[in-house]
């Protein structure tokens, strides 16, 4: 699995898990089957732009750095933009069909499209389903995420 693919699962998991080391990271991503070293994670981490932030005074966990909010977004869109087989709308819903293990991530970047037309996502393992309010709305979200890969 590549450096992408691997990012996107960090991030996923940085975003539905309290993780409060480098090394609870690591496990997570071996027992999702990646591959890391130390040095690994810890140049993700840099990269990505995630950091530690106190939840309660006393725990830390890692999260996204807003400084670098910008950076990440550039990351995500390009995540995004090499995972992405293919986006079909069908009345008002829109499938994406991604590589293995980049669903998420693909939901992630149409979460944060914050569309008013976009009533929600749901994603599998190579597929999002996207809901939207009509067949009009799914032409247009459909045009904008074909943009985002262009």
């Amino acid at each position: 699995m590549g450096r992408s693919i691997r990012q996107m699962k960090m991030i996923e998991l940085v975003q539905t898990h309290e993780i409060e080391t480098q090394e609870e990271l690591a496990t997570l991503l071996r027992r999702a089957g990646y591959k890391v070293t130390q040095a690994t994670i810890s140049r993700d981490i840099k990269e990505l732009g995630i950091i530690k932030v106190s939840t309660d005074g006393n725990k830390q966990k890692y999260t996204y750095n807003s400084d670098e909010a910008s950076s990440v977004s550039t990351k995500i869109s390009n995540l995004f933009k090499h995972s992405v087989l293919s986006i079909e709308a069908a009345n008002n819903l829109i499938v994406i069909k991604t590589i293995p293990g980049s669903a998420n991530m693909a939901g992630m970047m149409v979460d944060r499209l914050s569309n008013p037309s976009i009533l929600g996502c749901v994603a599998g393992d190579d597929t999002v389903l996207v809901i939207v309010k009509t067949t009009d709305d799914a032409d247009e979200i459909t045009d904008i995420l074909r943009q985002l890969i262009d």
